[in-house]
């Protein structure tokens, strides 16, 4: 029988011991600014929109600045957008992974031949 290998890494960002930013809060934001909505974006990844909204609050709370400005309904609806800030921090938490990523797959090959 066939052994299945893999190299598998995840990258997170804590704050006093406590995870504050990581892939889900990642995708959280991207589906946030391509829906305008948090409910949108909640609904796309299949999680609760109480568990979006408490991690949105998380972020801007905790973060620096906040990440996601949200807009209170009204004749049009609600909606929700990404922060300079927000936008920053995901921009450099992608391109941080995209280089994670790459190191990974430059060493796989070697790394899983020896296991």
């Amino acid at each position: 029988m066939k052994t299945k290998k893999e190299l598998r890494n995840r990258c997170w960002i804590d704050i006093d011991g406590k995870k504050f930013f990581g892939p889900g809060r990642a995708q959280l934001l991207v589906m946030i600014d391509k829906n305008g909505s948090l409910s949108k974006a909640a609904k796309d990844m299949g999680m609760s929109y109480r568990k979006a909204w408490s991690m949105v609050e998380d972020m801007n709370q905790r973060g620096q600045q906040p990440y996601v400005e949200l807009h209170k309904g009204g004749t049009q609806g609600g909606g929700a957008e990404l922060t300079e800030r927000g936008k920053k921090v995901l921009a450099a938490f992608q391109n941080m992974s995209d280089k994670i990523q790459a190191t990974l797959e430059q060493h796989t090959e070697e790394m899983l031949g020896l296991i």
